[in-house]
């Protein structure tokens, strides 16, 4: 789901609303944004993104930014009337393509290595962001998951747009989360396959192309026809709307979609990989009890210090 971009009036989103209240107060009290952020021990650029309705406030700043902008405690007010998850941002560098994506009439992605966005469940998207930046920060990672699930309401809705999606054998086994995770993973992914504008194809290791695309890919078809390619180096995206650039991809596209197991051979491979993960899954459960089983085993054998002594019986 993209941003929504700042306006005034009140078709303005509860994030936008408390930006203003923010920057009204700010102004209100000769300050800077700068000025502020010095104040609150944060980087200018989080006050330019709250006041725009473009990031979350910080929490922990809330008692301070009431006390320096001697707002009685309006701000804190206003925060817990604030729906932020409907208001979350991407990244930076994502939040062009996200804003694409939600116009977008078709989608067709190649994926290595990992499930497609559009197709994650949330435990995987939550152990995806679980290995990368947001992992030290709970907050920044529930943001982060809230914000992938948001994205897929209009596809995985009757009358969403077209999502074509060849995922690389590599990403059915790279493992996040664990066997039970990745076994929901794959669980999703044959529900939300049956869907009329969701197509899901696997590109096998042995598909016999010499040459795959280097990196995944991209296309986005847009409600006046025009085409957009993207792609992602790390933490950048990369965009274009070239002819001859969207051509040559379309091609790579096509071409790789032509190795490509069918549908019903993908879910049959889906299918099987989920099992292996339900047998995985199953059988660490079962080393866990058994270590459990033992080691209270262990316990039970140990002897403590000093003597038995005997106690007698009532009744004896």
């Amino acid at each position: 789901m993209s941003h929504r971009k700042g306006r005034s009036g009140p078709t303005a989103s509860s994030a936008e609303l408390f930006g203003e209240e923010l920057r009204f107060a700010r102004e209100a009290a000769g300050l800077t944004q700068e000025d502020l952020g010095r104040l609150l021990h944060c980087d200018r650029t989080v006050i330019t993104k709250s006041e725009g309705g473009k990031r979350k406030f910080p929490v922990e700043l809330l008692e301070e930014a009431d006390k320096a902008l001697r707002t009685g405690g309006l701000l804190a007010r206003l925060y817990e009337r604030v729906d932020w998850h409907a208001d979350i941002e991407h990244p930076d560098w994502f939040q062009r393509y996200a804003e694409l994506e939600a116009e977008a009439v078709a989608v067709r992605v190649f994926q290595y290595a990992r499930i497609n966005g559009l197709l994650q469940c949330e435990d995987y998207a939550r152990a995806v962001f679980a290995t990368g930046r947001a992992q030290n920060n709970p907050e920044a990672l529930e943001e982060r998951v809230t914000a992938r699930l948001a994205r897929q309401d209009r596809f995985l809705t009757d009358e969403g747009p077209l999502l074509m999606v060849l995922l690389h054998e590599s990403a059915l086994y790279t493992v996040f989360g664990g066997s039970g995770v990745m076994r929901v993973q794959m669980e999703h992914l044959l529900a939300v396959g049956e869907r009329s504008t969701v197509l899901i194809q696997v590109v096998p290791f042995d598909c016999g192309i010499v040459m795959l695309p280097p990196t995944s890919m991209f296309l986005l078809e847009m409600p006046d026809g025009k085409e957009w390619v993207y792609s992602e180096s790390l933490y950048r995206g990369h965009f274009s709307d070239a002819p001859s650039v969207v051509s040559e991809h379309r091609r790579d596209y096509d071409l790789v979609r032509g190795s490509a197991l069918s549908v019903v051979e993908s879910r049959a491979l889906i299918a099987e990989v989920m099992e292996e993960y339900r047998h995985e899954e199953y059988r660490a459960q079962r080393s866990g009890l058994a270590e459990e089983q033992l080691q209270r085993g262990k316990r039970r054998r140990v002897r403590r210090g000093g003597p038995r002594i005997p106690r007698p019986r009532a009744g004896a």
